[in-house]
């Protein structure tokens, strides 16, 4: 089997080839190893890889293979954003701060994957503490997009997008704390789920907002991330916000059969914001699940427009908390020769954190003031609440809620940089999802000039079984997902 092969095949299908003994999982790995080395320069997606542990646990996983002990991901390489702690591996979080950090033990997440016995490649590039929306905000530089390398990958988990869509792994993992994962999958062409908050554990997750961050994975198929959340999933002692819920096996619940689904149209999400280009293309994804049977009903949302304010309200907020920790005593970048505690302080903080995370961290601060908190934190709760129940009442309704990923496709470097309301405009349409708690998905629905446009579906508290069969649904029935940029080609 030629490189090539490997390197675009589904984890659905490699999982068949590796258990059919048809390819080894070193043959595998070893060819996503060269791909990352062929392309990571052009593209900067990976700052860690780890190609010696890789290779030693895709040998165990053919070992485990040939013995027919082979678990859920046995020999599958994949990537993981770095912002999941790995016992061993530095894990940077793209920061300064946290440059030469290497954490005593793993991410439930990532011991969930190695339990099922997935082969770690590396770590992925991403915005600094998971602040941004387009990667350019990694202290270890931006990351390209593999459509087009003068365009944003999407962001926070941007070099995780980048790198499946070039094929450097079949499988990758995200998280998504207002759009994450949904919108560098939707502006890079790939499929991202974004899970129930609870479903997935939080620990050994470096915070950002604990209230909003998730979980979740990217791979080329609905399928595969179907696969991918069965693994991932589950309750933790170690996170008292993970649900105590049975995992299904979201892979068996996929049923392609639409016929019924009443699927809600948002106004609010087809509004002036929104290139009317993505527009086209989402209402024609949306009819291909029509055509099979599912029912298109309009609804609103009437005060998701307060989801942009809410959020950079409670976010910042929580981030200020939780960054509260990075001093330069116990831990994390510290600055030179300080002249005393508040020098210490100060230059550590000012030198370890990035623009955006310092301009997070003040508005937060503020916001938690004695003199602001009712005025906004306590505020934008009482929002949060209500954008809330307009989900509740739209479910009562509808089965799932659809609209675009993102308001246009992926733009620039340096085209919303200097302006921070047009880059947080970015994440309009999924903000609100993860401010509900919501489950929420991405996937691909062709493309405009060459660049991947993303269909978000929107699904009822720990009903990701939904959404995940209506993308399967799609994806079977039309081929946007097996689109792959010229890059892939040209570098190959």
């Amino acid at each position: 089997m030629t490189d090539s092969a490997l390197l675009s095949g589904s984890v659905s299908s490699l999982r068949q080839q590796l258990r059919g003994r048809v390819v080894s999982s070193e043959e595998v790995t070893r060819a996503c190893l060269e791909r990352i080395e062929a392309c990571n320069g052009a593209l900067n997606a990976v700052i860690t890889v780890c190609a010696e542990q890789a290779i030693d646990s895709a040998r165990k996983a053919d070992k485990a293979i040939a013995k027919g002990d082979a678990a859920l991901l046995t020999g599958i390489p994949l990537l993981h954003k770095d912002i999941f702690c790995t016992s061993g591996v530095r894990t940077t979080c793209g920061s300064r701060m946290l440059e030469h950090f290497v954490p005593a033990y793993d991410a439930t997440v990532v011991s969930k994957m190695q339990a099922e016995g997935a082969v770690m490649l590396g770590k992925c590039n991403m915005d600094e503490f998971a602040m941004g929306s387009s990667n350019e905000t990694s202290f270890f530089g931006a990351v390209k997009n593999p459509w087009d390398l003068n365009c944003v990958p999407g962001g926070s988990s941007g070099g995780s997008a980048a790198a499946l869509a070039a094929g450097m792994a079949p499988l990758v993992t995200g998280t998504d704390t207002g759009g994450s994962i949904r919108q560098p999958a939707s502006l890079c062409g790939v499929t991202g789920l974004k899970p129930t908050y609870g479903r997935v554990s939080r620990l050994g997750i470096i915070a950002f907002a604990s209230s909003l961050d998730q979980a979740g994975p990217m791979a080329r198929t609905a399928e595969d991330c179907a696969i991918a959340l069965t693994a991932m999933s589950g309750i933790d002692a170690g996170d008292s916000t993970s649900a105590d819920l049975p995992v299904p096996d979201f892979q068996a619940g996929l049923n392609h059969d639409v016929q019924g689904l009443r699927i809600g149209l948002p106004r609010e999400y087809f509004n002036d914001d929104l290139d009317p280009d993505v527009r086209e293309r989402v209402m024609a994804a949306l009819s291909v699940l029509e055509q099979a049977g599912a029912t298109l009903v309009d609804i609103e949302l009437p005060h998701s427009h307060y989801a942009i304010a809410t959020y950079y309200v409670i976010a910042p907020a929580e981030a200020s908390a939780n960054l509260a920790r990075y001093d330069g005593v116990r831990f994390g970048y510290r600055c030179d020769e300080p002249v005393d505690l508040e020098d210490l302080y100060l230059r550590s903080r000012s030198e370890g954190f990035g623009e955006e995370v310092q301009r997070r961290i003040l508005v937060g601060t503020y916001a938690l003031s004695a003199g602001f908190y009712d005025a906004y934190f306590n505020k934008a709760q009482q929002v949060r609440r209500v954008i809330t129940e307009d989900f509740t009442r739209a479910f009562d309704r509808v089965d799932m809620i659809a609209g675009p990923s993102a308001p246009g496709v992926a733009f620039q470097f340096g085209a919303k940089q200097q302006d921070p309301v047009a880059m947080y405009m970015e994440d309009i349409y999924t903000l609100a999802v993860n401010l509900a708690g919501l489950p929420g998905l991405s996937t691909p629905a062709g493309l405009i000039n060459g660049m991947p446009v993303g269909l978000q579906l929107i699904g009822k508290p720990f009903d990701e079984q939904t959404i995940l069969n209506a993308a399967h649904r799609l994806q079977t029935d039309t081929d946007w997902h097996m689109a792959t940029p010229q890059f892939a080609t040209v570098t190959s």
